[in-house]
């Protein structure tokens, strides 16, 4: 098998796999507990409740502002990709908008689909639908498409650790329950990872460019 067969391979199965799991998630929460919490999402729930804090509700409302609205929107697509460009990666500024457009449009389906309600201690305003966090979906799409662009482990770990403090943050707000966040999660990492398997020979193509040693 070709390396770039290889390369368009491993990101398609992997991210139908991460989008399998995340609409079984979904299913699990609208045919078998219906706007019912899980026990681990209440208990969650009630924890962060009542730990809440000015210090930590600062910093939530600064993932709530960067990770979604206008910010998120068009802020960090659009910057991500000039900065791809001026980069000499146009493969890299094509996938980096475009993946941010195939995250939002799967989050919107499932929250449509689903239908969860959010918790009733919500303090900030969000749209409709619980499941899946549209922030965190946000967070690890930028994460893993990252990944692909920049295939380093402190890019990795740096990217998943990102994803962590969003999904704490959005449980912080009340504005999702925990499992809405693990299902933004699938949703953000399979939506990267299939998108790459869709430009997967240009952006090797970019890369091994870019990676190859100067001559002149």
């Amino acid at each position: 098998m070709s390396p770039a067969a290889v390369s368009f391979a491993r990101p398609l199965w992997v991210g139908l796999g991460l989008l399998g799991a995340a609409v079984l998630l979904g299913a699990g929460i609208a045919f078998g507990f219906g706007e019912q919490p899980w026990a681990i999402d209440a208990a969650w729930q009630d924890f962060i409740s009542a730990t809440r804090g000015p210090v930590m509700l600062a910093f939530a409302y600064g993932m709530d502002f960067v990770g979604g609205g206008w910010f998120a929107v068009f802020v960090v697509p659009i910057g991500g990709a000039i900065a791809l460009l001026i980069a000499r990666r146009p493969w890299g500024a094509l996938y980096w908008v475009l993946v941010s457009a195939v995250s939002a449009g799967i989050v919107q389906v499932l929250k449509h689909l689903v239908g969860r309600a959010r918790p009733e201690d919500m303090i900030v305003i969000s749209d409709f639908g619980s499941f899946p966090s549209g922030h965190v979906a946000n967070a690890a799409t930028l994460a893993v498409a990252l990944f692909v662009l920049f295939p380093r482990v402190w890019v990795a770990v740096a990217g998943g650790v990102w994803v962590v403090l969003m999904a704490f943050s959005r449980t912080y707000l009340g504005a999702h329950w925990l499992s809405d966040t693990l299902g933004g999660a699938l949703v953000g990492a399979s939506a990267a990872l299939l998108t790459a398997a869709a430009l997967a020979a240009p952006l090797q193509a970019e890369g091994d460019r870019r990676a190859a040693p100067s001559l002149g």
